[in-house]
């Protein structure tokens, strides 16, 4: 049984004062609110019933001091983040995941994209964390070299080509496109628009890579948006749905000879261009099918019937989360490669049976 807190302990909490709640020796509580894996379970619920009861913050200068940990987790995230919501639902993964673990969740933003190591290597000089989650991964990424090279831990949002293995997590891009063109050619459409926007990601490469292996083995057509300059921003990319519209437009519905379908890797795209062949009086499922990545809500909102692949941001975070910390804790490499399966959505009432 947890005793009160004395009366007379009016400044902040301690180990001290967990041991005078509970009964047990310093060492006892110390061992206990770093891992306490080899107490009893009774011991260590007694110990973080009184630590949360009190208030108790551990001092993570004193920490580091004992143990060379700072017990903080860095998310170095890109402030160039076209995805809706993505940053929100990611940190609220990675919270969901260290919550009533002694692990801290410090956000470094990149503001200066001409010097892309800046934030990391601030990390590293100032050893401010036990590892970083790094987002927005490209093929040759600068920031994962300067980790390797630093036997830092640490784990990726994305894939990339270094011939050092590395902890990462992806979304299994080339999963969504096959599963979106099946999809699409099951619809009967011919001639697919693959319009995705270039973030400077492995991910983008993966995209594009399996659209073309996807349309090559169901034998349709399939075009990418060459221009990346044409998705830049939602009124360039509405311009582009308006161009689309007059094509769409044009298609001979015998020979197919012009684009019927679109898939998009970004909600923002998806909404400018629909909104654009609107104009055009152009509607989803009639005159051409679309289908996005979801990592919202707002699509199926907006559009009820609309078919989406949804990638789960919440459990990415989680996932990214668990991943960083078994890296700290020196899990192999091989154990920390995830890839994540994307939803399909099919909102006709047809249940996809890939996975």
């Amino acid at each position: 049984m947890v005793k009160a807190m004395p009366e007379h302990n009016e400044n902040r909490p301690t180990l001290k004062t967990i041991a005078e709640i509970t009964g047990l020796s310093l060492s006892t509580v110390s061992l206990s609110l770093r891992d306490g894996s080899n107490l009893k379970q009774t011991t260590r619920d007694k110990v973080a019933q009184a630590a949360a009861q009190i208030g108790y913050v551990p001092n993570r200068a004193g920490v580091r001091l004992r143990t060379g940990r700072t017990n903080v987790l860095a998310l170095v995230l890109s402030t160039d983040v076209k995805n809706l919501d993505f940053t929100r639902i990611l940190i609220k993964g990675i919270g969901a995941q260290i919550h009533g673990s002694k692990f801290h969740l410090n956000v470094v933003p990149e503001f200066d994209h001409s010097d892309p190591i800046e934030a990391v290597k601030y990390i590293l000089d100032n050893r401010s964390a036990d590892g970083v989650i790094l987002t927005h991964t490209s093929a040759r990424d600068p920031r994962v070299q300067l980790l390797i090279d630093a036997n830092f831990p640490f784990v990726s949002h994305g894939r990339t080509e270094f011939y050092s293995e590395h902890p990462y997590h992806d979304f299994n891009a080339e999963k969504f496109v096959e599963l979106a063109v099946n999809r699409l050619v099951a619809k009967g459409r011919k001639h697919l628009l693959l319009a995705a926007v270039d973030n400077g990601t492995t991910n983008f490469a993966n995209t594009v890579n399996g659209f073309n292996r996807a349309v090559a083995n169901a034998g349709v057509i399939g075009d990418v948006v060459e221009n990346s300059e044409l998705l830049v921003d939602t009124e360039d990319t509405r311009a582009f749905g308006r161009q689309l519209g007059t094509q769409i437009s044009s298609t001979d519905k015998n020979t197919h000879s012009g684009i019927d379908a679109v898939i998009c890797n970004n909600e923002l795209t998806a909404i400018a261009i629909i909104g654009a062949l609107q104009e055009s009086a152009l509607q989803i499922g009639q005159h051409y099918d679309l289908i996005c990545k979801q990592t919202t809500d707002i699509l199926p909102l907006l559009y009820p019937k609309l078919d989406t692949v949804a990638e789960d941001l919440f459990s990415t975070g989680q996932e990214l989360a668990e991943l960083l910390i078994n890296c700290i804790d020196g899990s192999p490499v091989k154990d920390l490669q995830t890839l994540h399966a994307p939803i399909p959505q099919w909102r006709d009432g047809l249940v996809s049976q890939e996975t």
